[in-house]
C-alpha cells in the first residue's frame, strides 16, 4: 500500500450550507459536484462534502453510535482488483473490514476498514477520477458542477 491519503470525506448534516460555507465562506473552487456530493481539489488531496447519514450507511455502519465519527478517509488505487488487496493488506496489519470490496452504486468499486483507533478508510477504484504518476488525483474542469 503506497503512504497517502487522496481523498478525506467530511459526513455534514446540511450539504447546501456547507459548500456555501467552503465555497463561498472560504472562497474554496468547487472542483466537481452531483447531487449528494462536492469535492474540492486542496493541493496533492481533495476533500468531499457527503451527507453524513448517506456517508455512514455507504461504510454499513450506525451514523448516531460510536462507530462512525462523520468522516471517512480514502485511498484510491489505480485498478479495481487492487482494492481486495488493499484490504487484505489492511487487515494483515490488524485493520477490521468494515464493508468487502465490492461494486457500488456510483460505478466503482470500494470495501472499508478501520484502522485499530476506528478511523474509517474507504479503498475505492474509481473509474471517474484518473491517479497520475504521483497518485495524486487529477479532475478535468468540465467535471465542474
Amino acid at each position: 500500500m503506497e503512504n497517502r491519503i487522496n481523498i478525506v470525506t467530511l459526513g455534514v448534516s446540511d450539504l447546501a450550507a456547507s459548500r456555501k460555507f467552503y465555497e463561498v465562506g472560504l472562497g474554496w473552487k468547487v472542483a466537481a459536484s452531483q447531487d449528494n456530493i462536492v469535492f474540492f481539489l486542496l493541493g496533492a488531496v481533495v476533500l468531499g462534502l457527503y451527507p453524513r447519514h448517506l456517508l455512514a450507511e455507504d461504510a454499513t455502519v450506525d451514523a448516531a453510535g460510536g462507530g462512525f465519527r462523520g468522516i471517512t478517509l480514502a485511498h484510491n488505487v489505480r485498478a479495481k482488483e487492487e482494492v481486495a488487496e488493499v484490504l487484505a493488506t489492511a487487515e494483515r496489519a490488524g485493520a477490521r473490514i468494515l464493508k468487502p470490496a465490492q461494486d457500488v452504486f456510483w460505478g466503482g468499486h470500494s470495501g472499508y476498514f478501520a484502522d485499530p483507533d476506528g478511523h474509517l478508510w474507504e479503498v475505492a477504484w474509481n473509474p471517474f477520477m484518473r491517479l497520475n504518476e504521483r497518485g495524486e488525483i487529477e479532475m478535468a474542469a468540465d467535471e465542474q458542477g
